[in-house]
């Protein structure tokens, strides 16, 4: 049988070979290391391998803590279980409710048709609109469903700029077409990316019957050398939108799992550590995702041509007229949505009050409201529940008392703002029992001493300055999120962070915020991010396309995120010094370490 019938056959069953092969490889560390630690380290591996080639579900792999550490005794069920739903999943199921109800009454539309109509039409411009609204509304919506709403919108107005995409390929291509000698205006927005029943696409279409302009003869090496920028162009947008969502989610707590992962193990880890919560990690994150946005939105527009002197000139010639077409497009389409409605103003109040009461529970700079309460009993994940439990019973239509004493007045029931079955549609669980994987590990590395085991062969690191770590740290998981999920990368690595920096004296979170933030930072590769992915399967992008792109801003990242820790975030979290809190969990994790020696000396 031939090699490349044999590699096709194995192919088909990689997944199941590594399922099989991957315990039988790692069998070895049951019995070359201490015996709690080389079983955790067992169970650490195996998940960090089947996460990493997703050989199973990435939810199923994170259940596998449920069955294996019960069963090899390094952790009880009693204490396994209850991680899976700690008070970190319910802020970060709070935060998905709330942006169900958002999609759920067209807001996230409104506000990104709006953010359009203000920055203008000029490509820097379209670009820096498409990544500012993509990054707010990936603060508080999914990554994936952001990039998934702004897909349709970028591409009809680039479609009422440009004109067909595959004619403009055509144009690239072509050398002598005497057809092509004259470029006019397309007539038809066709989203060739899109489902033929995406509702953006039948919201966002134009007939361009009156947008035909005059012919302008020009040569066909012009005409190539115009298409060939407009699709440099294009490919711009459809690159920032989602680079835009993966920033955005850095701002807020539940912006993006790998934040909650932090706070869960945090909690874990060091349970006197308060310096982190909503208030203080958006007053951090926020201005970070704004030095971020702005130096990719820099490198996206002079990568892809939006960067010219038409930013600050105005000419009337055919990209101007293409301009202008594009303008009456988004503002035709605001237009078409008519006045804020009940709901959706209903939904903005809610929207704001919730993230103003996260803001302002506890923000450590000022007094928050939480000092009405007892101390230590209301939490982030509180308020969140709180404010969308409100959704299921508020009404959508406006009440009316008239209505009461109308005989003649419809009797259908009224509807709330957000139905559980609509809520239920929209939240990933498998996101959810992904965390809960993750605190599970986290919570077994702490008891079985595996940290501090990993930690103690980690310390001719000492020797590296902190400033150095914070890159080398940021640059090795936004090079590794790459080609592993992001939140199974900060999983993985988190509590080896975290126990590194207790063994070389340094604040812990000086070293565990760049980790984390740096795991979102994948912008090379199609397969590293969902929102990579849905924009690379439009089919007008190409892998060279994005490492191009992408290898610059995980440069940019690396080094905005190195500078906002030695400036403002060294200030807010107090880096420059060791903090009490993290004492107590050196000790214990030193002591667990030790236990077997103390016992034996105190027997001898």
């Amino acid at each position: 049988m031939k090699i490349s019938v044999v590699s096709k056959k194995l192919w088909c069953v990689h997944k199941q070979l590594i399922l099989l092969l991957v315990p039988l490889l790692f069998l070895p560390l049951l019995f070359t290391l201490p015996e709690k630690e080389g079983k955790c380290l067992y169970v650490v591996v195996l998940m960090a391998m089947f996460w990493c080639t997703e050989a199973l579900p990435l939810a199923v792999t994170a259940m596998l803590p449920v069955c294996l550490f019960p069963t090899l005794g390094i952790l009880p069920s009693k204490k396994v279980c209850p991680q899976y739903f700690l008070e970190t999943n319910f802020l970060f199921l709070s935060g998905l409710v709330m942006a169900s109800s958002i999609e759920e009454w067209g807001l996230h539309r409104r506000i990104a048709l709006k953010v359009l109509t203000i920055v203008g039409v000029k490509p820097a411009w379209l670009i820096l609109g498409m990544m500012l609204t993509s990054s707010f509304l990936s603060m508080w919506l999914s990554n994936t469903a952001t990039t998934a709403m702004m897909l349709p919108i970028a591409n009809a107005i680039l479609e009422s700029l440009f004109g067909d995409l595959e004619s403009l390929k055509e144009k690239c291509k072509s050398k002598e077409d005497p057809e092509n000698d004259i470029i006019n205006g397309q007539s038809t927005v066709k989203l060739h990316s899109l489902p033929s029943g995406n509702p953006e696409k039948q919201m966002l279409s134009i007939d361009g019957t009156d947008v035909t302009e005059q012919s302008d003869m020009k040569t066909a090496e012009e005409i190539r050398s115009e298409a060939q920028y407009q699709l440099k162009v294009w490919k711009g947008f459809l690159i920032c939108i989602p680079y835009a969502a993966s920033i955005g989610g850095t701002a807020t707590l539940t912006g993006t799992a790998p934040n909650l992962i932090l706070i869960g193990q945090l909690k874990s880890y060091f349970p006197d550590c308060d310096l982190i919560n909503f208030g203080s990690w958006f007053a951090f994150a926020f201005p970070l995702m704004l030095l971020f946005l702005f130096l990719g939105w820099v490198w996206i527009a002079f990568l892809h041509g939006g960067l010219n002197t038409r930013l600050c000139f105005s000419k009337n010639d055919q990209r101007a007229q293409a301009e202008a077409r594009a303008k009456a497009l988004i503002v035709e389409d605001y237009r078409k949505l008519g006045p804020l409605n009940f709901a959706e103003g209903s939904i903005s109040f809610f929207f704001v009050l919730f993230a103003v009461l996260l803001f302002t529970r506890d923000p450590k700079f000022v007094t928050g409201w939480s000092v009405f309460f007892k101390k230590g009993y209301v939490s982030d994940a509180v308020t969140g529940v709180i404010i969308v439990s409100i959704l299921f019973f508020f009404p959508s239509q406006k009440p009316s008392l008239s209505w009461w004493f109308d005989p003649q007045a419809s009797n259908t029931p009224y509807v709330p703002l957000l139905s559980w079955k609509k809520a239920q549609e929209s939240v990933p669980w498998n996101i959810i029992l992904l965390l809960g994987g993750g605190f599970a590990m986290a919570k077994a590395c702490e008891e079985s001493g595996l940290a501090s085991w990993i930690g103690g062969h980690l310390q001719p690191l000492a020797e590296v300055p902190p400033a150095a770590a914070v890159i080398l740290i940021t640059g090795f998981l936004a090079c590794f999120t790459e080609f592993a999920s992001n939140t199974a990368t900060i999983i993985i690595f988190l509590p080896v962070i975290a126990e590194l920096a207790i063994r070389v004296s340094v604040n812990p979170l000086y070293f565990m915020i760049p980790a984390t933030v740096g795991c979102s930072f994948a912008f090379m590769l199609p397969v590293s991010t969902p929102p990579n992915s849905i924009a690379f399967a439009s089919g007008h992008l190409m892998v060279k396309d994005m490492v191009k792109t992408g290898i610059v801003m995980n440069i940019l990242g690396i080094l905005s995120v190195t500078l906002a820790m030695n400036t403002w975030g060294l200030a807010m979290f107090d880096l420059g010094t060791y903090p009490e809190w993290a004492h107590p969990i050196n000790k214990s994790a030193v002591e667990v370490h030790f236990s077997p020696v103390q016992s034996l000396n105190a027997t001898l």
